[in-house]
């Protein structure tokens, strides 16, 4: 456990003496409320306060926001009133601690309305202070560290909400050494059998390496040095997950990544950058595609550097970075970096430039009602990578990857999107949907006599253009759906005998559109005609208390007999393992492209004509779904219930191999339902095999006993749609 002196050593280098005298004060008063209270690990809990504000001094923050770490946890677990704090410490530090609070804590399998609402209460809370999430960060991050004495389901859980919405969220502040940490740690727990697998084969390299390290660097240092350059050299293996996501999105294996180291080359000004970029061009031959300009061109979250790959000695491909000591900076503690406190107040207006992104969001979150549309958005708009653009009057415009012209056209103004026509790229007459490049110039074709189209939902990526669109369509449509909504009740009273037009000039509907919550009737009638109310649920307000009370006690014996239907259906549901939220009388399937066992976080999607299908929520698939035909799911089933996996094994092309692999599957209670291998002409053998578990803690065991076989060099779990790839 750190010890309080080994914080106020380091933040002795950089703050003042009254700053300290603060930090320490904040240690005893936190010392004193969390007394006799402990973690789940054993340890006394005033080791996670501690631990977080390292971590924010490891930072370079001021001495509120390291006093806020010590104190976070205070009043959500002690009882302790912020107005407590306030008369400590001070406004800032209790204005921290109270943003900190308020945000809560998230669960990934929460209902999908509370974890929208915590993410509105992040972003809101970054807008004020900013010093607010970069102590929920830092206090994520000793979590994950300390996962490990959580259950194997809160773990995968715990991940997988890091994974896509901690993770990308320290990647917009900059924070690149809190992002790495976080993505390495989410993977450990999500697939500990890739992990596992990058992990050993880094450590190889690490041994053998070094060598090429040093002849690398050498040769960059001596560039440097005889052209007069004044700067310095380091060359560092690449995070496991940055290499795990390169392995996915170029299906490649461990032994295809060359790159896996990076080297920096840190100098004392931007004439300096652009002056080696050329000597280490002239000295190894660039890859074509492989440069990217980041200075010129900086990303949202500040970063700027050269990036080049060239082939370096032996032939090897070999990765560089290039930037000044500002940017390197920049490049690892991000706005952390850049950030000066002198009051409590949002940004300044240097800053604003900097973080349009989060301006951008509090622009449309409270436009979006539907908290899946909003999660869904929120993903896009703050957690892709971005393409650089230029508009015809040479301003660059940043956007998520994948957006089209109709994106950029919104971007530009809500006008010039409504009445978008067509678009040039670099000169050249594009379709609406083509997807923007860095760099690209567009220019945006208006004709006043254009509308949005409904098709455009289809591929825009910002939320803004979205929001949009469907701003336009709803008060277009709206004149329709009061015409058909009139239409619907009109023909429907007619079945039921009740004009409803005679209604309407009598007064009798405006009650009923006021219990309905509807300001008007013309309110109503769109509802009836967007089909968000039936006629029927309308009408029947209209008829006499003699037909409704004849009509209930019909209603009450049919609804008893579907009641015992539903409960039939219920327990075959529960015995598939699978309890889907609000949702009855569903058949229930599950994926084949991700093979989800019990322990996997799992979403649900209602499929045309097949009932939920059961998709893992990190599955590829699941992003392309509509949000709205996404539902929630959880595993409640008979434990004795057994689910399919695949896992790929690869082994030495030896007599006895097979045999040790069956024994010990068999003895770790996993039936092998089907497989098939490969052998190739170095002598090793590729096994494909489906097998039966009970969940993933029952994979993962099984996976990690497979890995400890003398002739097994890889085990990993795989998907039966990735294994006919492999065939």
């Amino acid at each position: 456990m750190i010890r309080i002196n080994e914080i106020l050593d380091k933040a002795t280098e950089y703050l003042n003496d009254s700053d300290v005298a603060l930090i320490q004060k904040a240690y005893v008063y936190s010392a004193s409320v969390h007394s006799g209270q402990v973690r789940l690990s054993g340890e006394p809990y005033l080791s996670h306060p501690l631990e977080v504000s390292n971590i924010l001094t490891d930072l370079h923050l001021d001495a509120s926001t390291i006093s806020a770490g010590l104190l976070h946890d205070a009043v959500e677990d002690t009882g302790v009133k912020v107005d407590e704090l306030k008369e400590h410490f001070g406004e800032e530090v209790a204005a921290i601690v109270n943003g900190v609070t308020k945000i809560g804590k998230m669960t990934f399998t929460s209902k999908e309305e509370a974890q929208a609402e915590n993410i509105r209460k992040m972003i809101l809370a970054m807008a004020k202070d900013i010093r607010v999430i970069l102590v929920k960060l830092a206090d994520r991050l000793h979590n994950m560290q300390t996962l490990e004495h959580q259950n194997p389901v809160k773990q995968r859980l715990i991940s997988q909400e890091t994974l896509e919405i901690y993770s990308p969220l320290a990647h917009r502040l900059g924070l690149y050494r809190i992002k790495v940490r976080l993505d390495d740690l989410s993977l450990k727990y999500l697939r500990p059998d890739v992990y596992r697998q990058i992990e050993q084969g880094i450590s190889k390299q690490r041994r053998f390496g070094q060598e090429y390290i040093d002849k690398v660097i050498g040769k960059l240092q001596e560039i440097l040095n005889e052209n007069g350059i004044e700067g310095r050299v380091n060359g560092r293996m690449k995070h496991i997950f940055s290499i795990y996501d390169k392995m996915q999105k170029q299906n490649l294996s461990f032994e295809q990544v060359y790159d896996l180291v990076a080297f920096r080359v840190i100098l004392k000004s931007v004439k300096d950058c652009y002056a080696m970029l050329g000597l280490i061009h002239a000295a190894w031959k660039p890859l074509p595609g492989r440069f990217k300009d980041y200075i010129s061109m900086p990303k949202g979250n500040m970063y700027q550097s050269l990036h080049t790959t060239v082939v370096g000695p032996g032939g090897e491909h070999v990765e560089i970075q290039i930037r000044t000591e500002e940017m390197h900076q920049i490049a690892e503690y991000g706005v952390a970096a850049h950030w000066k406190y002198k009051d409590s107040s949002s940004f300044k207006p240097k800053d604003e430039e900097r973080f349009h992104w989060l301006r951008h969001i509090l622009d449309w979150e409270q436009e979006l009602k539907d908290p899946r549309e909003f999660m869904a958005s929120l993903k896009v708009d703050l957690f892709q990578d971005e393409v650089y653009v230029f508009s015809p009057k040479g301003d660059v415009l940043d956007l998520p990857a994948g957006a089209t012209p109709v994106d950029f056209a919104y971007s530009i103004h809500t006008e010039v999107g409504n009445h978008c026509s067509g678009a040039k790229v670099n000169g050249k007459l594009v379709p609406l949907d083509s997807q923007l490049k860095n760099g690209d110039a567009v220019e945006i074709i208006t004709n006043q006599n254009r509308k949005p189209s409904r098709d455009w939902l289809k591929f825009v990526k910002t939320a803004k253009a979205r929001t949009r669109i469907k701003h336009w369509i709803r008060t277009e449509e709206r004149a329709r759906s009061i015409s058909l909504g009139k239409e619907m009740l009109e023909k429907e009273g007619r079945r039921m005998d009740i004009n409803f037009a005679k209604a309407v000039k009598n007064g009798s509907v405006e009650p009923i559109a006021e219990e309905f919550s509807y300001k008007s009737v013309d309110d109503l009638l769109s509802a009836v005609g967007y089909a968000r109310i039936t006629p029927k649920q309308v009408l029947r307000r209209l008829l006499p208390k003699e037909r409704i009370d004849s009509e209930k006690k019909a209603v009450t014996a049919a609804r008893q007999e579907k009641k015992k239907e539903k409960e039939k259906e219920q327990q075959k549901v529960s015995k598939e393992g699978i309890s889907i939220k609000g949702v009855d009388d569903v058949l229930v399937r599950f994926a084949q492209c991700c093979q989800p066992v019990p322990g996997d976080p799992i979403v649900g999607y209602i499929s045309r004509g097949r009932g939920v299908i059961v998709h893992t929520a990190d599955c590829s698939n699941v992003k392309q779904f509509a949000p709205a035909r996404l539902v929630n799911v959880s595993w409640a089933g008979d434990e004795d219930v057994v689910y399919p996996a695949t896992i790929k094994l690869l082994c030495a092309n030896k007599k006895g191999v097979m045999a040790e692999i069956t024994k010990l599957l068999s003895d770790e209670d996993v039936n092998i339902e089907s497989g098939s291998f490969s052998s190739d002409v170095d002598g090793k053998t590729q096994l494909i095999l489906n097998i039966e578990v009970n969940d993933s803690s029952h994979l993962y065991r099984a996976i990690e006993k497979l890995s400890q076989l003398q002739d097994v060099q890889e085990a990993v779990r795989t998907t039966s749609k990735e294994a006919k790839g492999m065939e």
